[in-house]
């Protein structure tokens, strides 16, 4: 069997190219078709068997998961932040790719890819099964319906579940949940002049806001909880009482008590607006769970051992930050599956245009990848 590290000389030019051609596949979150096609016929085409693409657009590759409840899955999410349909920009310079979405999350994808690879070449054949996935709709409005689909398929036989997602100078042991609102205010409006004094749907979105901003939020030891609004819009014209405004709003936090705070808090302030000419519609458009709290810490601390270990090993760093993060761990998490997120390469400028990766860190990063799946199988 080849090491690692012969694998990925080997392999070199190959895991580059497949990360360009991911970077040039179009992703926003519900429409990563493309983004999957191009993984199952690439898996297809090293040797995989029984590949498959789900209804909520995951690709799944499984080892020998027939029988058994107690699968290891590894996965990377396919979406990006960004809404383009056509190709990305992506220029290499100086050792450098820039490429909105290089490192968050194509290169996760990419050492799952490679990690698959690895296992296929040398007829590894797991006794109690795992499974590479790379997963859908991780960001922002995707609202987790990939690991949320993932985990109702496969209730009850998943022990553990590691997403590469970030940096390598990261680890994600703890997670933070969030609820997430459109909120439109509808009012009757008219001319500026003429209908004078008639409710303005801006203004009284407006007076929503204020109090979202007055919300004292809850403290506990070692918790952060906090809110935003993120996106406003609305209106007609200079000259026109606007007769519809909308807001994208949230509240998010490590505790599923301060969680529960929140709802109420924001919930009130929604109801309290409703007046005569007022009408306050609110559609819950994110729900990303809290860690539950039948989890066994001791094992989700093993795993963090684990994966610090090869993370220091691949990269010289004599420190791993850990820290908490809302990511695809969510949702095992809430469930009582042991779980932890990782970053597999050096970028920066995360969800954002300017987003740039140093291109031999993805090599680092399937190092890394491969030394943590060898480390928790044998666990």
């Amino acid at each position: 069997m080849k090491d690692f590290k012969e694998f990925i000389n080997e392999n070199r030019e190959l895991i580059f190219s497949t990360h360009k051609a991911l970077c040039l596949i179009p992703a926003p979150s519900h429409l990563e078709q493309k983004r999957a096609e191009y993984i199952k016929n690439w898996l297809e085409n090293i040797g995989a068997k029984g590949v498959y693409i789900d209804e909520a657009l995951n690709v799944i590759f499984p080892l020998n998961c027939e029988n058994s409840n107690e699968i290891s899955v590894f996965a990377a999410h396919t979406d990006t932040v960004f809404p383009d349909l056509e190709p990305l920009p992506y220029e290499e310079k100086d050792g450098i790719i820039y490429n909105p979405g290089c490192g968050d999350d194509t290169a996760g994808v990419v050492v799952v890819m490679f990690a698959a690879k690895y296992f296929v070449e040398n007829n590894i054949v797991p006794p109690k099964g795992i499974m590479f996935v790379a997963n859908s709709c991780e960001e922002g409005l995707g609202d987790l319906k990939g690991s949320k689909t993932l985990f109702k398929n496969f209730a009850n036989r998943i022990k553990q579940f590691v997403s590469f997602d970030g940096t390598y100078k990261f680890i994600h042991d703890k997670c933070v949940g969030s609820h997430r609102y459109e909120v439109e205010v509808k009012t009757k409006g008219g001319h500026a002049l003429d209908d004078f004094g008639t409710p303005n749907s801006i203004a009284e979105l407006s007076k929503i806001i204020s109090k979202i901003y007055e919300i004292e939020v809850p403290r506990k030891n070692g918790c952060l909880t906090s809110y935003n609004v993120g996106v406003i819009n609305g209106g007609t014209s200079i000259n026109t009482i606007a007769q519809s405004a909308k807001m994208l709003c949230e509240y998010r936090s490590q505790d599923v008590d301060c969680l529960a705070i929140m709802k109420d808090k924001f919930e009130t302030i929604f109801e309290n607006a409703k007046k005569d000419g007022v009408e306050v519609i609110v559609k819950k458009i994110g729900d990303r769970p809290c860690m539950g709290n039948n989890l066994d810490l001791d094992a989700i601390e093993k795993m963090a051992l684990v994966c610090e270990k090869a993370m220091k090993e691949c990269t010289g760093y004599s420190e791993i930050i850990r820290e908490p993060a809302s990511t695809d761990c969510n949702v095992p998490l809430s469930l009582g599956v042991n779980a932890i997120c990782l970053g597999v390469c050096k970028a920066n400028g995360f969800h954002t245009r300017e987003e740039n990766m140093e291109k031999q860190s993805l090599l680092v990063g399937t190092e890394i990848g491969l030394k943590i799946i060898k480390g928790l199988l044998e666990e």
